[in-house]
Order: C-alpha cells, then sequence, then structure tokens
C-alpha cells in the first residue's frame, strides 16, 4: 500500500512539474525605469526575487504574473499560460502617509468623509480600516463561516467592501486593512475553551474583554481566514494588531507561557499568515508594542523585535509618547520630547535589526495625551514626530486617532517629502 501511495504521489509531483510554465524579465521602477532589486514576483503559490539587476525567473503554475516591493505598490500581469519571457513588470512608488478609520469610524458616512476628504488636503495618501476592530465584530460580511456562525458579522459597518476599496484606489489611496488578532471578545465568548483563563474562569482585560489563546491553532487559523478573504476584497496590506500575549498576571494558557514558548508562537502565527496570503500578492504588516524597539526578549508579551524581518514586510511600532510610561535614556519625560522618543526608538530598531528604514512604518500619537500631563497633541506634537519618521526614512507613518477626528492644518506640511 505504501508502495502505490509513493507511486502515486510522484505521479502527481510529475503532472504538477509538466504543468508548469517559465515566466522571466525585470521589476521596474515605473517612473524611472530603474531595475527594483529585491522586488517580490508571484505566480500562483511560488515566489521569486528580484536579483541585484531586476531580474526574475520563476517556473510555477498560473497566468498570472503579480510583484510588489518594498516602499512600492502592487501589479499584476496576465500572461500566456504556457509562460512569457521578458517581462517588464513596472512599480510605482508609495510612501504611505495613512489615517485610522475605526469599525464604526468607517460605516458612518460623518466620520468617514471628513477623514478622506484629508487625501486632497494633506499629504494624507492611505488609510487604515478596521477589518475586525478591539471586540472582534467584522465590519463587512466576509466568507468566513466561522465569523457568520459566531455573529461577528452581526453589524457590518461596511456594506460592500470590494466598492470601498475600489472607490478608494480610484482616489489614489493605498487600503491598509486592520485585524485585531488574539483581543476578540466575540469569538471568546462564543468559544470559552478559545479563551486565556485566570483562576480557572475566563479572564477578562480591563476593559472587560477576554482575550484568546495564540497557541490554540482554531483562533490562529481564523484570523488567517480572516485575512485570506481581506486579501480577495483587495486590501493592499493586511495588519495585524494585538497580535500578542496579554500583558497580565497570574493568567494561564493551553501551553506553557515561557520566554521561549510566546515569542515562538507570535512568529509562528505571522509565519503561517505569511504563508497563506502568498498567492494574493499583498503586504503584511504587524502592530507591536513601542518599547520592543529598545527591549531584549519578548517583554512578556511575545514581541521579539529580531523574530519579526523574515515574517513581516513591515513593522510598525507603536511610538506614542504617552505610552512610554518609563521615557527613554535621557529623555524621562516622553510627551514632551514626540521627536526623540519617535526618532531614536527607530534608529534603536533598526541597530538591532539591521534592517532598512524602508522596512518601519511607526504609528504616531494624534490624541491627547494620558499618561503625563494629558496635553492636546496638535500641529507641533504631530509634525514633531512626522519629521522624525521622515528623517529616519522610514516607509511612512501612521496616525492614530480612537475617535477618527483629524486636523488637517496639523498634518499639512509644505513640500512634503514624498508627496
Amino acid at each position: 500500500m505504501i508502495f502505490f501511495t509513493r507511486i502515486a504521489a510522484g505521479l502527481l509531483a510529475a503532472a504538477m512539474l509538466a504543468s508548469a510554465a517559465d515566466y522571466s524579465g525585470a521589476v521596474l521602477d515605473s517612473a524611472s525605469g530603474k531595475p527594483i532589486s529585491g522586488a517580490m514576483v508571484t505566480v500562483g503559490s511560488t515566489v521569486a526575487r528580484a536579483d541585484a539587476h531586476g531580474h526574475f525567473a520563476i517556473s510555477a503554475d498560473g497566468p498570472s504574473v503579480l510583484a510588489r516591493a518594498y516602499g512600492y505598490g502592487r501589479t499584476r500581469v496576465t500572461a500566456d499560460a504556457r509562460g512569457a519571457k521578458h517581462m517588464q513588470l513596472r512599480l510605482a512608488r508609495v510612501t504611505p502617509h495613512a489615517v485610522y478609520l475605526s469599525y464604526w469610524g468607517v460605516g458612518s458616512k460623518a466620520v468617514r468623509e471628513p477623514v478622506l476628504k484629508l487625501a486632497s488636503d494633506t499629504p494624507i495618501n492611505a488609510v487604515v480600516i478596521d477589518i475586525k476592530g478591539d471586540l472582534g465584530d467584522l465590519s463587512y460580511r466576509a466568507a468566513v463561516p466561522l465569523a457568520e456562525k459566531i455573529g461577528a458579522e452581526k453589524i457590518a459597518t461596511i456594506p460592500d467592501a470590494h466598492a470601498l476599496i475600489d472607490r478608494l484606489h480610484k482616489q489614489g489611496i493605498y487600503v491598509i486593512g486592520r485585524i485585531v488578532a488574539f483581543k476578540d471578545n466575540v469569538l471568546c465568548t462564543a468559544h470559552p475553551e478559545f479563551a486565556v483563563r485566570k483562576g480557572g474562569k475566563v479572564f477578562r482585560d480591563r476593559e472587560g474583554l477576554a482575550w484568546c489563546d495564540p497557541f490554540i491553532s482554531q483562533v490562529r487559523a481564523y484570523n488567517i481566514a480572516i485575512a485570506v478573504d481581506a486579501a480577495k476584497a483587495g486590501f493592499d496590506e493586511i495588519q495585524f494588531d494585538y497580535v500578542r500575549f496579554p500583558d497580565a498576571k497570574g493568567i494561564t494558557f493551553s501551553r506553557p507561557s515561557t520566554d521561549e514558548s510566546r515569542p515562538k508562537a507570535i512568529a509562528g502565527f505571522l509565519r503561517e499568515a505569511h504563508h497563506a496570503l502568498i498567492p494574493y500578492n499583498v503586504f503584511l504588516a504587524a502592530d507591536v508594542f513601542g518599547y520592543i524597539c529598545w527591549n531584549k526578549g519578548d517583554t512578556g508579551i511575545g514581541q521579539n523585535i529580531l523574530d519579526l524581518e523574515s515574517v513581516l514586510d513591515y513593522i510598525s511600532p507603536m511610538l506614542y509618547p504617552s505610552g512610554f510610561m518609563y521615557g527613554i535614556p535621557k529623555y524621562r519625560d516622553p510627551v514632551a520630547h514626540p521627536y526623540e522618543i519617535v526618532r531614536l526608538s527607530l534608529d534603536r530598531a533598526r541597530e538591532r535589526t539591521n534592517l532598512d528604514p524602508i522596512r518601519f512604518r511607526p504609528w504616531l500619537q494624534a490624541f491627547r495625551d494620558y499618561a503625563f500631563d494629558k496635553r492636546q497633541f496638535g500641529r507641533a506634537q504631530i509634525q514633531a514626530q512626522i519629521k522624525a519618521a521622515d528623517s529616519f526614512g522610514s516607509d511612512g507613518w501612521l496616525l492614530w486617532n480612537p475617535r477618527n477626528v483629524y486636523s488637517a492644518a496639523a498634518i499639512a506640511i509644505k513640500h512634503h517629502p514624498g508627496i
């Protein structure tokens, strides 16, 4: 029986190899015509990297050749299923300057439209939209059976995700989909066996919300299924938030939580997501604690910056000065030094990872301080953070305001780089 199984497997592999087509060519900057080194070229589930001259060669099954690169957008070329040579795949530069639209905000015309208008009045050219929000609700009806079964799609704030994304793309807006991963009250309420525990009961955080256990395969698969559906809907980038263990004491998981097991679980989840998203040519990012730029180890939550390079396209540290409760070396009053918090944290992350600055896109604070003197973060503070990110050379920046209220005057800069 084993002998015949091996023969069948061999025949299947031979058939797949026979159906593969050969594609080759170059990936070029659409404006300058210069080659893009390291660009990712995808056919089906196979990925090849362009060499230093932008050249690629790939043998895989599928008539569509897709490409993307750090600091650029995406493209898709339909080619003959038998293959094609001397292809030219052209990518346009994209440096996202984004604002956040929440699960509720994106569904409210009164909130959404002023935010989108920023794209015509300011450097804003991108938006981060909740796909799965902080409670675990989905903003649109995805083709994910478990989401429908547990009621996560009960109140869809986006009637037609494809139509919204198409509209945004026509406006030249880069669209990032945010998925809150392991903080998921909806999933844990429907399936308490997936939840983190404390004292034998479902653990609830300071907001009264339950968290799912990152070790559990069904939880990971659910979030990845949502990401794949979002990629099919047309999002340019999938961004996981709360991709970590809860920072609380006395809680228990399905496996022992250790300095080794936590980061292994988080990096493993992101690796699984990266693999599942390959056929869709989307960028993958994750929001991480600002202090992981500085801290060795996983900061007790499973996030180690040294583990992220191979599983993410972009790393988005949350560099809100209000979140640096202990400050950073030489700057113990972080809200008084927004430029230094952002720039020095990014510098530290680059030193530790040896990554190109373009692999980072930080979250910046556009809300009132809550931890120190309650100061408003207005034009001076926002501009200081933007200047820090730009001078570092990051792939743009992301502005966070939970109320989705942004000041055009605070954001606008004359002759802003990349615009």
